[in-house]
């Protein structure tokens, strides 16, 4: 699926996804990422919703977000329970959807000026 080009450069839009690949701005992404309005972290070792864990928990904190989308690839894949305590525990929105329902709403989201992070698996 293709978007409409926005032409503001300062924050990261997601361009379209899939066939395996994130679009992100003029970036294709072909790994799971964890991207924000300003930040995009490659994240090479995760292929699957399972390989989530402590590492990726730290790196989306220190982001600061009020919001984390979780993009679980074609279908919707729920991550260990314990991986979304650890959000919520801290007072942080937390939502898992497919990974072309995450792009979109990241899209609103950023447009909005709202602090969410994405990690999505093409």
């Amino acid at each position: 699926m293709r978007f409409i080009e926005d032409a503001s450069t300062a924050i990261n839009i997601i361009r379209g996804y899939g066939s395996g690949e994130i679009r992100i701005n003029e970036q294709s992404i072909r790994e799971a990422v964890i991207v924000s309005a300003t930040d995009l972290l490659l994240e090479p070792g995760v292929h699957f919703i399972a390989d989530l864990g402590a590492a990726q928990h730290a790196r989306i904190l220190s982001l600061k977000p009020e919001l984390v989308l979780i993009g679980s690839g074609a279908r919707q894949i729920f991550p260990e329970a314990s991986f979304a305590a650890q959000f919520l525990r801290a007072g942080i929105g937390y939502e898992v959807m497919d990974t072309g329902a995450a792009c979109r709403t990241f899209n609103v989201l950023v447009s909005e000026e709202r602090r969410v992070v994405a990690v999505l698996l093409p």
